[in-house]
């Protein structure tokens, strides 16, 4: 299985009232571990529109844990459960040290520009992600 860990520091801005990071901005933060992730692989967002290839979110959920403060320095642990076919998941765990603040999924379907239908995922991440899935190996 793939998995890909990114580094964040909450800013003043992220916290609200109560001191805790909004809870909107996560969504925000698993973007910043997905791009990171597919640019790990050689992949990018840029490159796949460039291409015609969107990949717009169907499917997001979070279940909150604790929360995450000012300041704070957050791992993102982001995971692909599986090679991507017309759609690709992706698991988030979010750490501060040890201590696991929340858990989160997003789905992406991949489309094709042009036509807005869905489309096979691009050999652009298919064959980087591939070697992950191999029976036998591992590459945490």
């Amino acid at each position: 299985m793939f998995v890909h860990d990114t580094q964040l520091r909450v800013r003043y801005a992220e916290v609200d009232q109560m001191g805790y990071v909004y809870y909107g901005n996560y969504a925000q933060y698993f973007e910043v571990a997905r791009v990171e992730a597919l640019r790990s692989l050689g992949a990018s967002y840029r490159d796949l529109e460039n291409a015609g290839i969107l990949m717009p979110v169907s499917h997001y959920s979070i279940d909150y844990i604790r929360p995450a403060h000012y300041d704070d320095a957050l791992t993102i642990r982001l995971e692909v459960p599986e090679l991507p076919r017309s759609k690709i998941v992706f698991l988030y765990t979010t750490f501060r040290g040890d201590e696991i603040l929340n858990k989160a999924r997003t789905d992406l379907v991949f489309l094709s520009a042009d036509s807005m239908r869905v489309r096979r995922a691009p050999p652009a991440i298919t064959e980087h992600l591939a070697p992950f899935y191999t029976k036998g190996t591992s590459k945490n």
